[in-house]
């Protein structure tokens, strides 16, 4: 019994670590940001045309990007590989290993 509680508190306590480190990602990532494209506005002299090139916004697009993938997975978020699509895959596969034995055994 106090085996169990060590684990789920153990388990806990990583949950947390990884919630932690995402917000502390998306806080760097933030202020990083900021002060880039507010030094890349202020360089150009307050130009608002030459401000927004896309290559002004590669770093953000891009972090961003990698920003995105470390929430999915912290946050168990995969729109694609849900459970739903687990139990589809599962229960099409269990359907096939059904058919095969019926094949089978009617012999």
């Amino acid at each position: 019994m106090e085996d169990l509680k060590t684990e789920k508190l153990n388990r806990a306590k990583k949950r947390v670590e990884q919630i932690k480190g995402f917000y502390i990602h998306a806080t760097i990532y933030t202020i990083i940001n900021i002060f880039i494209l507010v030094n890349i506005f202020i360089g150009n002299g307050y130009d608002g045309e030459n401000f927004w090139q896309f290559s002004h916004f590669l770093t953000p697009f891009f972090w961003g990007i990698g920003l995105f993938f470390h929430a999915a997975k912290v946050f168990n978020f995969n729109p694609i590989l849900n459970k739903d699509w687990e139990k589809r895959q599962i229960e099409k596969y269990m359907e096939e290993d059904r058919k095969i034995s019926e094949k089978y055994t009617k012999k």
